[in-house]
């Protein structure tokens, strides 16, 4: 079974955290993108999906463009984590909802999604990745709480190590 990261990002944040948690699960394949056809995800049974969230809760334009390609795949039989970067101050009614939206598709598959995380810690008011008190995935909000960022991914590579890899 092979593993890898496939990311979207608008500043580098994304990229930033798709590495680390790479680094932290043992130096797997990471694809941006940008410059990846979505169509690679075939290659893997195990991946992790994520980027940030845009505008009112919406997906940054790589993941935009590579989205009708991407409901197009066939993600039966494959496990998927989660990662999303959001504004929790600024954005906090859509805080990280772009992963929200992923997983609402991947969610109508026969995927198999690992990684949820508490809603502990966190200070917002609404988001398409929570399910009760649950985020579907690894949430980070550089922007504001950016020294809790090491630990979290840590403890959620912790959490899917078995599973991922």
């Amino acid at each position: 079974m092979s593993t890898a990261i496939f990311f979207a990002s608008s500043t580098g944040n994304s990229e930033e955290i798709a590495n680390k948690i790479a680094t932290n699960l043992g130096e797997i394949e990471v694809f941006d993108l940008a410059g990846t056809k979505v169509d690679k995800i075939n290659d893997y049974d195990k991946i992790i999906l994520g980027g940030s969230t845009w505008g009112d809760g919406e997906l940054n334009d790589d993941w935009e463009d590579a989205w009708g390609d991407f409901c197009k795949l066939d993600l039966s039989n494959k496990t998927i984590a989660l990662f999303g970067l959001g504004d929790q101050e600024s954005y906090s009614d859509e805080f990280c909802s772009a992963i929200g939206i992923i997983y609402e598709h991947i969610s109508q598959t026969n995927a198999k999604i690992i990684g949820f995380t508490s809603t502990d810690g966190y200070y917002h008011d609404g988001s398409k990745a929570q399910i009760e008190d649950k985020f579907v995935g690894l949430i980070i909000d550089e922007d504001n709480q950016s020294d809790l960022t090491e630990e979290r991914i840590k403890n959620w590579v912790n959490e899917i190590k078995e599973e991922i890899l």
